[in-house]
């Protein structure tokens, strides 16, 4: 999968320059982060209007346009893949792969070298209730 994040980052940073009014990645460039932002948000929250309507296809497809626009928003910002996977190897190194670092600070347990380190298992996520914090 990070092949395609790849290829398409390639052809976003290749299409920012083209001509806007034939190319969307373009204008999305010329309108500036704001924009990139606002479009990165509405493909968020299409995808999670399917997914609560338990539309499979349609969240396939609306999670595609959300990669897309994070790639936009990515490279207005001269972030790479490479910067995003890096990150995710760090995590994966301290919590596991299904584990998203925690708001406030944690303990954590001190290691030679994380990649040495046995890591964690994979969390299964199925069954978890997410409540709302107050």
């Amino acid at each position: 999968m990070s092949d395609s994040l790849e290829r398409l980052y390639l052809a976003v940073l290749a299409a920012r320059d083209l001509d806007p009014a034939t190319s969307r990645t373009a204008r999305l460039f010329q309108r500036g982060p704001s924009k990139m932002a606002k479009k990165l948000a509405e493909e968020a929250i299409e995808v999670v209007i399917d997914a609560v309507n338990g539309d499979s296809e349609a969240v396939i497809r609306e999670s595609a346009d959300l990669l897309y626009n994070l790639t936009v928003l990515w490279a207005s910002a001269g972030v790479r893949p490479e910067d995003v996977w890096r990150e995710m190897a760090r995590r994966e190194d301290m919590l596991g792969i299904a584990e998203k670092l925690p708001k406030s600070p944690m303990k954590l347990p001190k290691v030679a070298s994380p990649r040495v380190a046995a890591r964690r298992p994979i969390a299964a996520l199925e069954g978890r209730v997410a409540r709302k914090r107050h």
